[in-house]
């Protein structure tokens, strides 16, 4: 056994003991933790943005060397954000506790008694990219909800992950949280290393490429969610109001478009007016967005010079001003080519008509659908969710934006007065009331 791979169990471990106590620990002593670390980072404020400012200046030199793509760079950066990151963690402390939330109620017999309660998940590693104010969001949401966390960012956030984990864990532990509770991976092997973990780590959330998801879910038994890209798309009904499609994709695609609910592809219907369609493309590019469109969307725009779009566009997750647009004609082609070409994750329509609206919500299987409204609302923070752990867009027990109670489950508590099974079996057996209890009786 590697020392690497030797570190990585011992995390494991430890943080599966953790994960025991934490999840038995109370309301009061998670959330005094919470705002522990929210008075450490303030009073750590200048040492936690010198080391970003390390990993910024390392990241600029590789960027001009063309060994780190611009986007990555944006990201990185934390100054900007550091209140929001301290907000965020007031904002969960603040939030209602999903632990021991009874879900539901049955009276088996007199005094027999099931309910469902939610629990923590229990132990959960989580590789995300080179945002390190991800990691501040995923460790609060993780301590509120009772779960221990490995955590696993990208190497150009090495020294800002290295101190913002150091910090949690010591706020964290020296108001009352289990030893354990919180690591950071920082290596390649370290993430090898924890795959073959399954007794120890109950899920696996990676927010990253396609090419580190799907190497995690070939080479784990332990349960993996979360998404591979965000092609979002917005699509631009023949109806839609000019004035209001114009302010939704712009803000789709250029409020902040090196995240994953940025807008990747614009589709606009064939019937919508051409001058309208005109003035839209005339905004992206005073923008500064970089256009690739089909045939008749160039045909339609000439003056915009975009360049043609090919199907690599279409599932291009860009990261930054440029936009794939496509003319369609009508819902069904609108609906068909984004749940062809897009990643299941979030797409808007623009229309003024109820029934147009509901027949794209129903039809687009994707884990956030949207009528009139940006691409960048789905996020944990602007759901109300306090933040979020990443963005689902599987089908399996969490969805859209991973907040609190998508790192809860349940289980199932029976409590008796010494009854047996004997006793309800056999023609004379006892019979079963299965009386649903209101939740407060259980």
């Amino acid at each position: 056994m590697s020392d690497h791979t030797s570190a990585a169990v011992q995390a494991a471990q430890a943080a599966r003991r953790a994960s025991i106590l934490l999840g038995d620990s109370s309301t009061e002593a998670r959330n005094k933790s919470l705002l522990a670390v929210a008075r450490a980072f303030e009073t750590r404020r200048d040492e936690i943005l010198e080391a970003n400012a390390q990993d910024v200046a390392n990241a600029e030199t590789l960027c001009a060397k063309g060994q780190l793509a611009r986007p990555l760079v944006k990201r990185l950066q934390l100054r900007s954000k550091f209140a929001d990151v301290i907000a965020g963690l007031e904002a969960v402390a603040k939030l209602p506790d999903p632990i021991g939330i009874v879900q539901k109620a049955t009276e088996l017999d007199t005094g027999l008694i099931l309910t469902r309660v939610a629990c923590p998940i229990g132990v959960i590693c989580t590789i995300f990219e080179s945002r390190p104010d991800a990691l501040p969001q995923i460790a609060s949401l993780c301590l509120k909800s009772g779960n221990a966390i490995l955590l696993k960012g990208g190497k150009e956030a090495a020294r800002t992950n290295r101190i913002l984990a150091d910090v949690i864990a010591e706020a964290s532990i020296a108001a009352g949280a289990p030893a354990g509770w919180i690591h950071l991976l920082e290596t390649r092997e370290d993430v090898a290393g924890i795959l073959g973990l399954d007794q120890y780590i109950d899920l696996i959330i990676p927010r990253g490429g396609n090419d580190l998801v799907r190497y995690i879910m070939d080479n784990t038994k332990i349960p993996v969610t979360g998404h591979q890209d965000g092609v979002c798309h917005v699509y631009i009904h023949g109806d839609a109001d000019p004035d209001q499609a114009i302010a939704v994709a712009v803000d789709s695609k250029c409020q902040y478009p090196a995240v994953c609910n940025a807008a990747e592809t614009l589709l606009i219907d064939a019937a919508w007016p051409a001058d309208a369609t005109r003035r839209l493309i005339g905004a992206l590019k005073d923008n500064g967005v970089m256009l690739k469109g089909d045939e008749r969307i160039r045909a339609l725009a000439p003056e915009a010079d975009m360049a043609p779009a090919t199907d690599d566009d279409w599932r291009a997750e860009f990261l930054d001003l440029t936009l794939a647009v496509r003319s369609v004609d009508g819902l069904d082609e609108a609906v068909d080519h984004i749940n062809t070409w897009g990643s299941h994750h979030t797409d808007t329509i623009v229309t003024t008509s109820d029934d147009v609206a509901e027949k794209f919500i129903r039809r687009v299987d994707s884990s956030s659908v949207m009528r009139n409204a940006s691409t960048r609302f789905a996020d944990g923070f602007r759901y109300g969710l306090g933040a979020e752990v990443g963005i689902a867009t599987g089908k399996i027990h969490s969805r859209g934006p991973v907040g609190l109670e998508g790192l809860t489950i349940y289980k199932y508590i029976l409590r008796g007065e010494g009854q047996t099974v004997a006793q309800y079996s056999g023609p004379d057996g006892r019979a079963f009331t299965h009386r649903p209890l209101p939740v407060d009786e259980g």
